[in-house]
């Protein structure tokens, strides 16, 4: 197995590995509003990619016998004009997608795809790292939470009849 830098030629595994989190995330939605959209397959790889390639950011691969098992996306970008006057954090960079398939996770693929995406905002002066996490993924969270990151704002939803 080895972390890359994300090629085109990998575009199908891509794809594969973001509907494998999207069907999870909609078996796991307790509200019932995250669906897999019918296009979903066949833009979303390429909506990401092209946020990645616009704001500075990086793909970065786990190929195993030639197959992606594995996919991070992270992406530095630019502070607003609301930052400016009520945020002082120094520059941060985000994960956009973390990605391990079923049969490969507890194998230490994540802790390499984040250690290497870490490394990569460290080179270009990232001071932080945030990263948004479904609240119902309590497996992505204890994975978080193992890695050294932290809660810093919650955002509740209620439903109103």
């Amino acid at each position: 197995m080895k972390i890359k830098e994300y090629e085109d030629k990998y575009i199908e595994d891509v794809k594969n590995l973001l509907v494998e989190l999207e069907e999870y995330i909609v078996s796991i939605d307790k509200d019932e509003l995250d669906k897999v959209h019918p296009e979903y397959r066949e833009r979303m790889a390429i909506l990401d990619l092209e946020e990645v390639k616009n704001n500075n950011g990086k793909c970065f691969i786990a190929v195993d016998d030639d197959k992606v098992i594995g996919l991070i996306m992270g992406c530095i970008f630019p502070y607003d004009e609301y930052d400016y006057l009520d945020y002082k954090c120094p520059k941060r960079g985000e994960i956009t997608e973390l990605i391990v398939s079923k049969e490969a996770r507890s194998k230490g693929i994540g802790n390499m795809l984040i250690n290497e995406m870490e490394k990569y905002f460290k080179s270009l002066g990232c001071e932080y790292v945030l990263v948004d996490v479904f609240a119902y993924n309590d497996n992505a969270i204890k994975f978080y939470d193992k890695m050294g990151y932290h809660s810093r704002m919650y955002r509740d939803i209620k439903k109103i009849d």
